[in-house]
């Protein structure tokens, strides 16, 4: 499996049966969807889903209701191409294993509604890795590397350590990076390497880089 960080939230995942991209937002070049065989959406928020991204490559989609509808009013020729999916499923996606986790985005504000967001673990080649979207719900299992949310409204850097060592991945690498500075993210950096315990690594990388 090779993995590869684009900006802010979104990944691409190599596996044995082709490409995933996961949420290419709006902080995201369009690049990262360069020869994608499938794309992942864990929830409606923009840095999370770009349909102008979407229309540009002629990729199927999976995602939560809550996107299709969105996509059915601002994309229909994109949402045509999507299947919904559900807490709890299981699939295959582009020759990976695929299980959709969690229904909930992190609370922003008591004041806010909440949002709906699932998810995903993706094995392949006896590897596997986890991206929560806007949430710090567990994946309910082991996992090799799991896809740490670092910077955002709802997070700050207690919680985003003590999710890092819930889930106690081998290795962490750093997304939803783009809210904080260089100075936060060092920061960040410095509290992870700190906290978590012995056989957990905690890594960040540039757009474009490989774990």
């Amino acid at each position: 499996m090779r993995i590869t960080k684009f900006g802010h939230a979104c990944v691409r995942v190599q596996g044995d049966g082709g490409v995933v991209v996961i949420d290419p937002g709006v902080f995201t070049d369009v690049s990262a969807l360069d020869g994608a065989d499938a794309v992942l959406i864990t929830h409606e928020h923009a840095d999370h889903i770009h349909a102008d991204h979407l229309r540009s490559r002629d990729v199927p989609v999976w995602t939560i209701a809550a996107v299709e509808r969105l996509l059915h009013e601002q994309a229909p020729d994109v949402a045509a191409r999507v299947t919904v999916v559900r807490p709890g499923d299981r699939l295959e996606v582009a020759g990976t294993a695929v299980e959709v986790v969690g229904e909930k985005h992190a609370v922003i504000h008591p004041d806010y509604d909440r949002f709906d967001n699932s998810g995903y673990v993706l094995e392949s080649g006896g590897a596997s890795v986890y991206h929560p979207g806007d949430a710090l719900t567990p994946p309910g299992r082991e996992v090799d590397v799991l896809l740490a949310p670092v910077s955002a409204p709802w997070l700050k850097v207690s919680e985003a350590v003590d999710f890092v060592r819930e889930v106690a991945a081998p290795r962490s690498l750093a997304i939803h990076d783009r809210v904080y500075s260089d100075v936060g993210l060092e920061m960040v950096a410095t509290h992870m390497g700190n906290l978590l315990p012995d056989g957990q690594a905690y890594e960040r990388r540039e757009p474009g880089q490989d774990l």
